[in-house]
This record gives structure tokens, sequence and C-alpha cells, in this order.
């Protein structure tokens, strides 16, 4: 598989950058280390803070949440906009971002904002000012934090979702339509589960009836793969997904095969079994019949399997 290219926060096991010198191991971050491309970074660094150093808070001043030190009495905000629209102004293209949660620069959904600058309550959560950017500036890219990265099911939604573009990054740039109706049909039991609506603009985009430019067809598919790749797909679509893939291997099936089949889809649906199970069950008939279609689909799997843990928080995603 194609490597994907991530922007990763660097104290998640790169450098020694936290406020407090320290640098944080992270499972999900180590384990891709084989398989993706990372571009790490500290803002905080490249703001020339040093480590250890002063740590920084988010504090509401008026109507405005500003980053502030309050050791030294600095206003980093201005600072910290300006690196953030540097930086990802000059980044190469990239599949998405994993970011150290609860840090006021990093944060995407969970830093603690103040009421002031020292010995003040904390206001409630928000992204940090970093973090922030990185979600304007990349709306249609999977961005998350090591703590929600902790839930197995979010954690194998963000790997679908940085392999599958990895993939059609590589096909864009071949610039062969060819490439990208290969791609297309290898994704569409990936793109069935998670947004079928999306899967059937996206062939009308391959058709191509309209004959118009290779470069702006790739620009339409690329916008509207990363779009239905956006949410984590819900059960019912995937039962439905398993279901079709099914049909294909009925003929080379007994009932009794097809009715545990069955059992273990039913068992799915209802939150008693994970996907891994039937899709487990569905790979081992496919390698077996050989059946050449469904042997050429991605969601068979999306990501290496070397990346599958049966790690899990029980996080809900929020």
């Amino acid at each position: 598989m194609p490597k994907p290219r991530l922007v990763v926060s660097k104290c998640l096991g790169f450098d020694a950058c936290r406020y407090d010198g320290s640098v944080i191991p992270d499972p999900v971050v180590d384990s891709l280390r084989e398989w993706a491309e990372f571009l790490p970074i500290c803002p905080e660094m490249e703001l020339g803070l040093g480590a250890p150093r002063p740590p920084v808070r988010l504090v509401r001043v008026g109507g405005e949440v500003r980053l502030l030190q309050p050791a030294t009495g600095r206003d980093l905000t201005e600072e910290m906009r300006a690196f953030a629209a540097s930086f990802l102004d000059s980044l190469p293209p990239v599949d998405g971002f994993v970011l150290k949660n609860r840090s006021p620069s990093c944060g995407i959904k969970d830093a603690k904002v103040y009421a002031g600058p020292e010995k003040a309550p904390a206001l409630g959560v928000g992204p940090g000012m970093f973090g922030e950017a990185v979600r304007a500036r990349f709306p249609d890219l999977p961005v998350e934090d090591e703590g929600r990265l902790t839930n197995r099911a979010l954690r194998e939604h963000f790997y679908t979702a940085i392999f599958a573009p990895a993939s059609l990054r590589e096909v864009v740039d071949s610039g062969q339509m060819g490439a990208l109706v290969d791609l297309h049909t290898r994704n569409k039991f990936l793109l069935m589960a998670y947004n079928q609506a999306r899967m059937r603009e996206l062939g009308r985009v391959v058709a191509n009836p309209g004959r118009r430019p290779v470069g702006e067809v790739m620009a339409e598919y690329a916008a509207g793969f990363r779009a239905a790749l956006a949410r984590p797909p819900r059960r019912p679509a995937v039962v439905n997904v398993l279901m079709h893939a099914l049909g294909y291997l009925s003929d080379h099936l007994t009932p009794a095969e097809k009715g545990y089949f069955l059992d273990l889809l039913a068992a799915y649906r209802e939150g008693r079994q994970p996907l891994s199970t039937p899709v487990g069950v569905l790979r081992a008939w496919i390698l077996r019949t050989q059946q050449p279609y469904l042997s050429a689909q991605t969601f068979f799997p999306p990501f290496p399997e070397a990346l599958v843990s049966l790690r899990d928080s029980g996080r809900t995603e929020g």
C-alpha cells in the first residue's frame, strides 16, 4: 500500500519537546512508523519557546480566545497564527494529522480555555490555536488526536481515511484516467459502506460524459472521495456491503456456511461482534474461491493488517 503522509505532533515519540521537557511515546504513532511518512512539528518550539518552558494557556479575553504564557506575560496569539498559516501553506500534499490532545496549541477540541492567565477557572474546552488552524485549512482531511485514537472504531476509521487517499494521491500524480477508473472499481465496496450517494456521484465523475480535461476530473474526484470518507460508516451500510459480497460467493458455500455467516452478521448488527469477525470469514472464503472482483476490493482490507489491534478504550466519539 502507498504510504500516507501525516503531520504529527513532535512530542508523540519524536522529540522531548513538551513544556516539561518530556516525550510521550504513543502506540498508534509507533505502529504507523513502518507504514507512513511523518512530518513531525511542535508549534511552540517553532516559536522559540524551548523545552522545558513555562506553559502556555488559552485565555478568553473579552470575546476572543488568546494564547498566553502567564509566567512571562507574553501574548503569543499573533505569532502562533502567523506560524500556523505559513507552515500549513508550505506543506506538500498530506493525507492526515495526528495531534496532541488537550494541548493549547495542538488540541483539536479538548484544550482548556481559562477565564484568566493565572489562578483562574477553566471556562470550558475548545481547539488549540494550531489545531484550529489545521481544521480550518484542511476541512476534508482526517485530523485526530492520540487520545481519541485509543478507541478502536475511531482508530480503524482513521486508518481507512488515510490509506485510501494515499492511493488516490498516487493516481492523481499519474494523470492517467485508466488508473482512476481502476481505483474507483477497487474502492466500490469501501465507498458503498461509507456513503452510497457519494459512490454513485463519483461513478458519474469517472464516466466523464462531458469529456472534460483529466486534471479537472481528477480534482473533482479527489474532493468527492475525501468527502465520502469524512465520517465513520454506519452499521446498516456495512451490513449491506457484506450481504452484497456474500452474493458473489453464494454458489461456493453450503447452506450451513451461509447460515453461520448470517448469524455473525446479525451479531455485528446488534453490536455483539466486531466488524473484523464477519470480514475475516469473508476474506477466508475470498482466498479460497479466488473470486476476482472481491479479491480486488480495498474493503478486504482498507489498511495494512499489521495495524489491527484489539486495544479499545471504549471512549466514544465526541
